[in-house]
Formats: structure tokens, sequence, C-alpha cells
């Protein structure tokens, strides 16, 4: 069955084409009908919590939808500075070296340029990793070198290749990022209306108690219905968005945990850091370019 409307969306501005049609017109519809509906008990609640965190999501939709739409260029400019700021919080709370960090900073823009021009170039991140050793070597850090390169190596796959991925996974890009952050809401909302059974209470891990079996369960469905809204049921995105979204919030909470943070920054109103907002799609986006 298929629920996609038959529309189309033709921009021309300053020499870009913006042209939609199919799924992308109906990605676009439900993103701004969700945002919209969501607005109402947003406002009515008078919580400026709540207002700042609608505020953002209302500013990151066209901020991420508009280059995916635009082509494999704009999608691998818009992985480079989500990846530059990614590396800055990271960098920050494992509090790697200034040669660590710039290494990864030169990594966050050649990765999803790479995806871009030359895919095959991508085949030498696992040799990247191991001469995010070199600094380390060098400085002769006998004490901290394995801890600097092991961390060096790991925000090199974990941020920089992962967001590489927006390129790789083509016009799924959008598809993803909104499937990632519906099942962020569902898991959420399982978690919240389950608690009163002690089954879904249970931690997942103890790295996260707030992350529980009932916002796992919750997540199981949401994913499974966002999926089926926008047209694009698989078993293998199933499996990527899911586990992706689930994983991937725990990886970053073992990282926070690490650093004794909360919130890994504060560059979104509301949010927290940007790796509080991208952390599922670290794990979504590979997971979906291997199984779907």
């Amino acid at each position: 069955m298929n629920l996609v409307p038959d529309l189309e969306i033709h921009l021309r501005l300053l020499g870009w084409h913006l042209d939609l049609d199919g799924r992308a017109v109906w990605l676009l519809a439900v993103s701004v009908t969700i945002l919209a509906l969501a607005a109402v008990p947003v406002f009515l609640s008078g919580k400026p919590e709540l207002r700042r965190r609608w505020t953002t999501w209302a500013l990151i939709l066209p901020v991420i939808g508009i280059p995916m739409w635009l082509g494999p260029g704009p999608t691998a400019a818009l992985a480079a500075l989500l990846a530059l700021q990614a590396v800055r919080e990271f960098a920050a709370m494992v509090r790697l070296p200034r040669a660590e960090t710039t290494l990864l900073l030169v990594l966050a823009v050649a990765y999803p340029l790479a995806a871009w021009l030359a895919p095959d170039l991508l085949a030498l991140v696992p040799l990247m990793a191991l001469l995010c050793a070199v600094p380390a070597l060098l400085a002769g850090d006998s004490e901290r070198g394995l801890e600097r390169a092991t961390l060096t190596a790991f925000g090199s796959i974990w941020l920089c290749w992962s967001l590489a991925n927006l390129v790789l996974v083509g016009s799924d890009a959008y598809l993803l990022c909104f499937a990632a952050a519906a099942t962020d809401i569902a898991a959420w909302c399982g978690g919240t209306g389950l608690r009163r059974f002690a089954w879904a209470r249970r931690p997942l891990s103890r790295l996260s108690p707030n992350k529980t079996v009932g916002g796992m369960v919750g997540a199981a469905v949401g994913a499974a219905i966002v999926l089926v809204v926008l047209d694009s049921a698989s078993p293998g995105l199933y499996v990527a968005v899911l586990l992706g979204s689930v994983g991937g919030d725990l990886l970053e909470s073992m990282v926070k945990r690490r650093a004794g943070v909360k919130d890994a920054g504060a560059w979104l109103p509301g949010f927290g850091g940007l790796l509080d907002r991208v952390d599922s799609l670290l794990l979504v986006l590979p997971l979906a370019a291997v199984l779907a």
C-alpha cells in the first residue's frame, strides 16, 4: 500500500534548484504538521523550557532539511558542520589534548567530503583510527598515551565517520533524522506511560537509569508507526532506527558518565549540547547504511 501522495514542489533560489516529489513532499508535510500540532500544548502549558525546546526544533527543521534536499554537496557541508561541533563537545568532555582535537577536527571535514567526492576513500577509516595514536607516540606519553589514542580513535569513528553517512544514505537522510527523533520521543512516552508497571521501570543499563524497558517498548512501537506513516517500512530500516536510537543514547550516556557531566554542552536552548540531539543518529546512520 502506497501512503505517499503524488505531490511535487519546485523552487529556484540563487542558482540552487530544490525539487521535491513523492516521499520528500510527504516527509516535509508530516514534519510541519507534527511541529504545528505540538505547538498547541507546548504554548498552553506556560512552561518556558518546553517553549525553548519547541523553538529549537522549529529552527532545526529547515536547517537540516534544506541542505539534504539540495543534494549531496550541501548534505556533506551539513555533516561537516555537525561533526565539527560534536568533536568540540566530545574533546571538551574527555579532555583531549590539542593535537588529538585538531586531528579530529580535520577528520570531521575530511570524511563527509570523501563521502561526497570519493566514497572509496572511506575504506581508510580503520587505518586512520590506528593513526590516531601518532600524537601520543610522538609526545612519548607513557602515562596517558593509550587513553588518548583510544579516545581519539573512538571519536573519529563515532562522530566523524558516523555523520559522513548522512551523505552515503542519499535520499534517506532526512527520513532517518526524522525517524530517529520520533523514536526518541516515543521512547520517552513509553518510559513515562508504562512506569506504573514494575517490569517497565527496569533500567536497560546502569549507565542511564532513565533508559528503561518501558522506553524500549515505546521506541519499538514508535519506530514501527513512524516508518509505516512515512511509507518506508522495511526490516533493515526498522532494526537500524530502533537499535540505533536506543543504543546511541546509551553510548553517549557512557561518555558523559566518564566525564561527570549531565549534558554534552549548552549549545541548543532547552536541549543541552549538539551531541545530546544527535546521539541516536550516530548509530542509526551507519546501521541504516549497512542494513537498509
